[in-house]
């Protein structure tokens, strides 16, 4: 590694370190999130109160706070997804291109995000969902590892003007057993159906594609959901083949 390329590292791992920092300001922390397995499962019967004993007001009950990636290749509509289906004022590091590494198909592009993305989005009174918006450049892959620690699922974006592009994401996510599923952002001038987009990638059998629009927030919101159903469908096969 040159001193340029170490130099150009520890900067951005002292911004990713720095963003980790502002996003504990918000109420859930790593040790919340839990398997989505858990939460299907039933709970435990509460123990029956002695008729003597009257029961306290029950507290409000502390949402599930789950992590999701987004990820997927330069200009796919990463930070525009997690900009327009977060509740709370996203997190973003964009920084200005220097080069015109990926600009096929978006020569519009003038930012790049650099370290990540991060917004907010509850689904239900019980369930949160954290959202990691992954940088697409190659250059930053070095910092996808920290992002994934504890990640539920990912979303791996798909412009189909470069559908090779989500090629990395999906062997890396397959690579680590990191469920995930694949979002193709339609663009004005690009529709294509959505098992056309599975049979090009060669994903594996039942690995969820869907077509959306990353600026509608709630087109994205159906893809988080879609998601969270995934990896629960996936989580209750596995209890029942080790049950059986």
């Amino acid at each position: 590694m040159s001193r340029d390329d170490r130099d150009t590292q520890q900067r951005m791992t002292a911004r990713f370190e720095s963003s980790l920092r502002r996003m504990r300001r918000e109420p859930a922390e790593e040790a919340r999130i839990e398997a989505l397995a858990q939460d299907a499962l039933p709970a435990p019967a509460p123990a029956r109160a002695s008729a003597s004993v009257r029961t306290p007001p029950r507290a409000s009950r502390v949402p599930v706070a789950l992590k999701i990636l987004i990820a997927g290749g330069f200009g796919a509509g990463k930070t525009t997804m997690v900009d327009s289906v977060s509740e709370i004022r996203p997190l973003q590091t964009e920084e200005t291109l220097s080069g015109a590494e990926g600009a096929d198909g978006v020569e519009g592009k003038t930012t790049t995000t650099v370290t990540m993305d991060f917004g907010r989005i509850t689904i239900t009174e019980d369930l949160q969902l954290y959202l990691f918006g992954t940088p697409g450049q190659d250059r930053f892959w070095f910092l996808w590892d920290e992002l994934s620690q504890g990640a539920l699922g990912a979303v791996v974006l798909a412009d189909t003007r470069r559908l090779a592009d989500c090629f990395p994401s999906i062997d890396y996510f397959e690579q680590r057993g990191t469920p995930f599923v694949v979002a193709v952002n339609c663009f004005e001038e690009q529709r294509f159906a959505a098992d056309a987009v599975g049979r090009a990638l060669d994903l594996d059998p039942g690995v969820p594609v869907v077509l959306f629009d990353a600026r509608e927030p709630a087109s994205s919101r159906d893809v988080l959901i879609e998601l969270v159903e995934y990896v629960s469908r996936r989580q209750r096969s596995s209890v029942g083949a080790y049950a059986g």
